[in-house]
């Protein structure tokens, strides 16, 4: 059976994804586990091997002082035209001939509309209470989407209706809050993600399938992973057990505090495989905060379009291995639409902080407050400088860019000259005219040389290089005829280099940058 994977707002196969949290709040005494180590063993004697470290004797009384944090999010929503309330509870997907099967058939016929029993709140996903003063309880985005009313559901039975204060649909995060006067709530607080390493004990709790107060137990399998969930993905892979309905449910270190929150899950039947996903706690902290004053997030915004730097990009920069983010374009009227960020600089650090690849940058960056100065270290032409640079915000970019401001820079006209051709490196190009504008729909703010044919399984085919890209640039230099273009690849071949690094700019201004091997 081929794995499936789902995200976000999906409570089928797959990843289901959730929610963060805060710090800064009370949780109970917890002593559970200095009281479940293993006695402490004499110390090895110099040069002997160390004694295997064991796993706690059990979790138990460390399960007891969370489990009352831990909650169930229930949400109803209209029906479009009936005023009647539309219910979603996610139903197992047992195998064929399971014992258990009868149970689920049962227990889930009763919960959906229409049902002998049917509730006006169905539980869907996880939450946990980070606040007991002021009622702070932390969702997914996903879990409360269009809903009309949320409940929160305590292991104890009791329910309080829930106010949406903000959500953020970038990290699937959403924070509630609920009437603290009305019954006592038991907060918990956040650790540290970055303290947390591989092979260390995880608890998670959560409402699988509907199940509340479901505790599971395992370990950090990796930290870093990437999957395509969004541009901030940084999450903590754990194989504790994670299903569908744990969703916005915390993961615990062994001293009580979130570490993460799960959020996603790979499977191929549903359940778990041991392949769970928790957004670190260092990432989470920031969003809540900002939503919890604001309403809303306020991110850091730098202004440019960033690529992955390749071997064959830092060869042809001239940088030693392949490291940081390659500025394939600056948006007109951005934070460094002033020069002090150009197109084909690598940036290598960003507020001391390192960037070691190009999906480090939209989540450092986004992280800092709008308004902050900042100092960037970059790569231009092949010699390392720090620039300083004040940060715009996120959300007003994208707005500008959802309002159909052009962004585009303001160059020189193209003068007319008489068009010339040439073949260079399995294309066929020609000077940039206005036949070939028109031809292709190339905007009047481009310049450069256009192509006209790209050979079938040359290098440049091979790139995706298309006909109609324009070639602004190559290492660096600007170029406007076919000339320039033969001049510059015959200056770097001189030079010992092996590849030439074009940037190229689509039809409408996008940029972009390949390296094409001259030899």
């Amino acid at each position: 059976m081929k794995t499936q994977i789902s995200l976000r707002r999906k409570v089928t196969v797959g990843l289901s994804v959730a929610a963060l949290g805060l710090t800064g709040v009370t949780t109970p005494t917890l002593q559970a586990f200095a009281q479940a180590q293993p006695e402490t063993q004499a110390a090895p004697a110099p040069g002997s091997a160390q004694p295997r470290q064991q796993g706690p004797a059990s979790v138990a009384d460390l399960a007891e002082g969370l489990l009352g944090a831990v909650v169930n999010i229930s949400t109803s929503q209209n029906a479009s035209g009936g005023g009647q309330t539309q219910r979603n509870v996610p139903v197992p997907q047992l195998p064929e001939g399971s014992p258990f099967q009868e149970f689920f058939d049962e227990f889930f016929n009763q919960q959906q509309p229409g049902g002998p029993s049917a509730r006006p709140m169905q539980s869907l996903g996880s939450g946990f209470v980070i606040d007991a003063e002021e009622g702070i309880v932390i969702t997914n985005n996903h879990v409360i989407a269009d809903a009309d009313e949320i409940e929160v559901n305590f292991s104890d039975g009791g329910t309080l209706e829930a106010e949406l204060i903000g959500a953020d649909p970038e990290t699937d995060l959403a924070v509630l809050k609920v009437d603290p006067s009305l019954r006592e709530l038991t907060a918990v607080e956040f650790g540290d993600s970055q303290e947390a390493r591989i092979g260390d004990w995880v608890m998670a709790i959560g409402n699988p399938f509907g199940l509340g107060g479901s505790v599971t137990l395992g370990i950090v399998s990796a930290r870093g992973r990437d999957i395509n969930a969004g541009r901030y993905d940084d999450f903590i892979q754990t194989d504790a057990a994670i299903n569908r309905g744990n969703s916005g449910g915390p993961l615990f270190d062994m001293y009580g505090k979130v570490i993460g929150i799960n959020t996603a899950i790979i499977s191929p039947s549903g359940g778990s495989i041991g392949i769970g996903f928790a957004i670190p706690s260092q990432l989470a902290v920031n969003v809540i905060d900002q939503l919890r004053e604001f309403g809303e997030t306020r991110r850091g915004w730098l202004g440019v379009r960033i690529q992955p730097v390749t071997d064959d990009i830092a060869e042809s920069l001239g940088m030693d291995r392949a490291t940081g983010a390659l500025v394939a374009g600056v948006i007109e009227g951005g934070p460094v639409d002033d020069g002090s960020i150009l197109p084909g600089d690598v940036i290598l650090s960003f507020d001391g902080k390192p960037v070691r690849a190009m999906r480090d940058l939209p989540r450092v960056v986004a992280e800092s407050p709008v308004g902050k100065e900042v100092d960037v270290v970059i790569v231009r032409r092949g010699e390392e400088q720090t620039v300083r640079v004040t940060l715009g915000r996120l959300e007003d970019g994208e707005r500008q860019a959802e309002a159909g401001v052009e962004m585009q820079d303001e160059g020189e006209a193209t003068p007319d000259a008489t068009v010339e051709t040439a073949d260079v490196l399995g294309m066929k190009l020609a000077t940039l005219d206005e036949e070939s504008r028109t031809s292709f729909g190339i905007g009047e703010d481009i310049s450069g040389v256009v192509v006209m044919e790209v050979e079938e399984g040359s290098q440049a085919a091979e790139r995706n290089i298309t006909a109609g890209e324009v070639i602004t640039e190559i290492a660096q230099e600007a170029v406007s005829t076919p000339a320039d273009v033969q001049e510059r690849i015959a200056a770097l071949e001189s030079q010992g280099r092996r590849n030439a690094l074009l940037m190229l700019a689509s039809p409408t201004g996008e940029l972009r940058f390949v390296t094409l091997r001259m030899d």
